[in-house]
């Protein structure tokens, strides 16, 4: 009698599930629900042998793990191109028109969470896995299993994989920063990344306590269920129970489906969760297949990314700091506000010339936006909005850490210390030398950087390669564990094997960013040839020039520099290039190329990677000193201007072919 109500329970409670989350038409009442949850809750415990896997109590959470098994996917998780704007979008329509007569597609509403992949066995939710790096993820299934509209159990005993976005609600976002703000804790900055910290707990009852959600909108195996639409493997997955986005628009033409990106940019605040764009995908899934991937992308979907949004807020401040070169920049203090799923509070305002020439004053109202979706920016002041109590901007002419006279350079709007013992500036230059651009060792925050420093562990770059002579002392820090300390030494000496290019530019070497540290490695092959150079050797070197010639040569001048790399040689730092030698006889090798048009088989940054791993040199514009112009789909005005020159120009197809060559 008891296992018979047990059951019934069940029934009710996922069928009321179903209901409210999958097709949003409950038909029992909050009350109702919680009251057969209690009773189920109150049976299982007085009744632990007849407890089903498939309980809806599993959701509470209680499971802990040690930590996150690796999880390697049947099928690749790719990500999507992207597009910015109705003119490419039009354009990967035409690709797609190429291969497909009269191509329909898909739209969907591009939820901004973390993806995930669900694996059913006999109908059964087995495993659960993060996207990772495509390849392999993280399995998360413990923390799953408490997401609501997720099935434990499907209504037929399948074996199956579904894949979708695991997010936090608006609401259930503004709650949780509501608590954690009475705790004293950290905030998190926006919906997405509240729901990524949730689903890696590894107590599932934090997870359970977060109330994410999920949309799922992908069935890897659609075809071999006979399934042959997009729109209907949506449909399918939905009749199972999964919970599927109410805004999917099946779109004939080009026409409808600009009209559905109008219509949400317009709309996409009035959701109940956060969206950063539109998904737009090929609707016939045999035509998917045909199409193909690149190394990175499906060739049958992009994403169209929203157009930055500004917002108004208080300039509260501005305030000075220092960078490892010594330049002093001001930086907005703002009052915090949401702009695209981010809290903002501050922001770089560059240098004296960019707060005077938008003539900003603390005190202003200020429209801000985030420049490519990413970074924020002020981009002007709302001077009508001003009542006189504003305070007008004074660049301050030392600097704010050790009080050294600023210095303005020739040609430079930039106030720089000249300090080179400033405490700011080593900080800095530490920070940048572990960056993940530079020597790459993982686990150094800017905070530790600066505890380290101030605790006289780190004061120079061959400091962090002495750091496990200091590890019993490391290890009694607050904080520190000797796990913690065991990963940090670790990846310090994982970094001595780096090639000379991350090297060249963790140094900090003025003008010499990662491009030119890697020219500079080919060339030199080692960092004592560099240092033998003259300034004209080096000015000779494509892509170099005057300026940064003479900085790289007053730096290998400097004794003390000199000093540091002896020190850096001796506890076996590499300083070598370990990149492939240049072949001279490839077509590739000494000849400069520029790129124009969006390829189909790599992106543009893969492909100057490789020109450059090649032996050859990528410019940005076309001149006379280009040998070969590389034209994708849709190229712009370098192509005309090759043309116009007599350029060699190739195609993707005859690039591919000399690249197989």
């Amino acid at each position: 009698m008891i296992k018979e109500r047990m059951d019934e329970l069940i029934k009710m409670i996922n069928q009321a599930s179903y209901e409210y989350y999958t097709l949003d038409k409950p038909t029992i009442t909050d009350q109702e629900y919680d009251r057969y949850m209690q009773e189920l809750i109150r049976l299982e415990e007085e009744h632990p042998e007849l407890k089903r896997k498939d309980s809806p109590t599993v959701r509470i959470g209680g499971e802990v793990i040690a930590g996150f098994q690796k999880v390697t996917h049947e099928k690749p998780m790719m990500s999507l191109s992207n597009v910015f704007n109705e003119a490419e979008i039009v354009s990967f329509d035409e690709r797609i028109k190429k291969e497909v007569k009269n191509p329909k597609y898909v739209c969907e509403l591009k939820i901004d969470g973390l993806s995930v992949s669900l694996i059913y066995k006999n109908g059964e939710l087995v495993q659960a896995a993060t996207r990772g790096d495509g390849v392999t993820g993280e399995d998360i299934t413990h923390n799953v299993k408490t997401i609501k509209n997720v099935p434990l159990t499907l209504p037929k005993p399948l074996d199956i994989e579904v894949r979708g976005e695991i997010y936090m609600p608006k609401d259930s976002f503004e709650k949780l920063n509501q608590e954690r703000a009475q705790k004293g804790e950290e905030l998190f900055a926006n919906p997405r990344n509240a729901a990524a910290g949730s689903v890696r707990q590894l107590d599932s009852k934090v997870a359970a306590s977060r109330n994410l959600s999920t949309f799922i909108y992908h069935l890897p195996n659609a075809l071999e269920m006979g399934i042959h639409s997009h729109y209907e493997a949506l449909k399918y997955m939905r009749d199972l129970g999964f919970t599927t986005n109410p805004n999917i628009r099946k779109v004939n033409n080009i026409e409808e489906l600009l009209d559905f990106i109008r219509t949400w940019t317009e709309k996409r605040e009035s959701l109940p969760y956060e969206i950063d764009g539109i998904v737009i995908k090929l609707d016939d899934l045999d035509d998917q297949v045909r199409l193909g991937s690149t190394a990175k992308y499906p060739k049958w979907a992009t994403a169209y990314k929203f157009p930055a949004m500004e917002v108004l807020t208080k300039l509260k401040d501005i305030v000075f700091s220092v960078g490892r070169t010594g330049q002093v920049t001001p930086n907005a203090v703002l009052e915090p506000v949401r702009l695209m799923g981010s809290i903002i509070s501050r922001t770089t305002l560059h240098n004296e010339d960019y707060v005077k020439g938008l003539d900003l004053k603390i005190g202003d109202i200020v429209s801000i936006k985030k420049a490519g979706d990413v970074i924020p920016e002020v981009t002007k002041a709302i001077k009508e909005r001003r009542t006189g109590e504003e305070i007008p901007f004074q660049m301050t002419d030392t600097c704010p850490i050790c009080g050294t006279k600023l210095v303005r350079k020739e040609n430079e709007a930039a106030y720089y210390c000249t300090n080179s013992k400033c405490d700011k500036r080593k900080i800095e230059a530490l920070a940048h030398y572990v960056s993940r651009n530079a020597m790459k060792i993982e686990g150094f925050g800017d905070r530790i950087i600066e505890d380290f420093y101030n605790m006289g562990y780190l004061r120079d770059f061959s400091d962090f390669y002495h750091l496990y002579e200091k590890k019993e002392e490391l290890m009694e820090l607050e904080g520190f564990g000797e796990k913690s300390i065991q990963n940090l030494l670790d990846s310090i000496e994982k970094s001595k094997g780096n090639s000379l290019e991350r090297l060249l530019f963790a140094l900090g070497i003025r003008h010499v960013g990662a491009k030119t540290a890697k020219i500079l490695a080919r060339h030199f092959q080692t960092i004592d040839n560099m240092i033998m150079a003259t300034e004209e050797e080096l000015g000779h070197i494509y892509d170099i020039g005057d300026i940064i010639a003479k900085s790289v040569y007053s730096y290998f001048q400097d004794p003390a520099n000199l000093e540091l790399i002896n020190h850096l040689k001796q506890v076996g730092v590499n300083t070598k290039y370990l990149g492939k030698e240049e072949n001279m006889n490839t077509i590739f090798s000494g000849k400069t190329f520029v790129l124009t048009g969006s390829l189909e088989n790599m992106t543009r940054e893969e492909l100057k990677d490789k020109l450059e791993e090649l032996g050859g040199n990528v410019s940005g514009s076309v001149s006379n000193k280009t040998d070969v112009v590389i034209v994708g789909d849709k190229p712009g005005s370098k192509y005309d201007k090759a043309l116009e020159l007599g350029i060699t120009i190739w195609n993707e197809e005859e690039l591919m072919n000399n690249l197989k060559q």
